[in-house]
């Protein structure tokens, strides 16, 4: 083998590390992860106080709407097979507790369901977005400093600006720090 092949096949890792730079997540990583598995972004920005929170949200709206599909079923096959004229049973039989309601309330009541349905399956979709969108600002935010000194300085001092008309003329010089 020669020389450039074994270069080719091997890799180098330096020691040389700074200890006083610290190392801040990619955010444009951050959000990919955050979008890929719910709840990688916090991890990878050391959040993972954020992960039961962004879990028990989507969770909790996923058994709503698990919950809410199962009634709209019931009410929509209750509202269909409560017409004379539909003897098929295309969305099942009516359930025992609906048997007796008026059309007009089982309409009503299925159109509520769907509507609500719908409205947690967006909810569902803005929780997943607002989690990435969480991870991604954070790590934006995290190499800004924070300190409790947020205190303006200021500096006078006398100075001297030449000035080629008037030569020497006394000044004062503001200096201001954060």
């Amino acid at each position: 083998m020669q020389k450039a092949d074994l270069e080719k096949y091997s890799y180098s890792y330096s020691l040389n590390t700074d200890s006083t730079k610290t190392q801040y997540p990619d955010p444009k990583l951050v959000v990919r992860r955050s979008l890929i598995v719910p709840g990688w972004g916090q991890i990878t920005n050391r959040q993972a106080w954020k992960v039961p929170i962004v879990y028990g949200l989507l969770g909790g709206l996923g058994y709503y709407s698990v919950y809410l599909t199962k009634q709209y079923h019931d009410y929509r096959a209750a509202y269909y097979n409560s017409f004379d004229s539909n003897t098929d049973m295309r969305f099942g039989p009516t359930p025992d507790r609906l048997i007796g309601q008026g059309q007009t309330a089982l309409k009503s009541n299925r159109d509520f369901l769907r509507n609500r349905r719908d409205f947690i399956y967006v909810t569902i979709f803005l929780s997943y977005v607002l989690n990435a969108v969480d991870a991604y600002v954070f790590a934006h935010l995290r190499p800004f400093d924070v300190s409790d000194d947020l205190s303006m300085n200021r500096t006078f001092k006398p100075d001297n600006i030449t000035s080629p008309l008037l030569g020497d003329v006394p000044s004062i010089s503001l200096s201001i720090s954060f």
